[in-house]
């Protein structure tokens, strides 16, 4: 479920982007000219980066370490998306908070699935 709604955030801001290219005028493949626009790929770009660690990173979590805290882990970390797209869109310097809240869990998720591979290895 934290796997679909963090894709429903990335959805959100696909269509923000769209949105504020139909309204900035400027057409594809042009990305420059209008700050809300600029703005709105830079959110877009950010989430789908962001997410490429965390969707591994939680699925690796829950099968290794815990698929009670994995969900957990990832429900702060859509709070954080959700606080960091319309701190970005306002003003890309008040983005940390956001961020912050972020990349705490994802960073948490990455070192225990690794340290949960680890200890399978170990293991056997």
């Amino acid at each position: 479920m934290v796997i679909g709604l963090a894709l429903v955030v990335y959805t959100w801001t696909l269509l923000g982007a769209a949105r504020a290219r139909g309204k900035s005028g400027i057409k594809s493949p042009a990305t420059t000219g209008d700050v809300t626009l600029e703005r709105a790929l830079r959110v877009q770009q950010n989430t789908l980066e962001q997410l490429i660690v965390f969707v591994p990173a939680i699925v690796l979590f829950a099968m290794l370490v815990s698929p009670l805290v994995a969900p957990i882990l990832g429900a702060i970390w859509l709070a954080g998306r959700v606080l960091y797209i319309p701190m970005y869109m306002r003003n890309p310097d008040s983005r940390g908070a956001g961020f912050t809240i972020a990349f705490l869990p994802q960073m948490m998720l990455v070192a225990g699935a690794i340290g949960g591979a680890v200890i399978v290895i170990l293991h056997g």
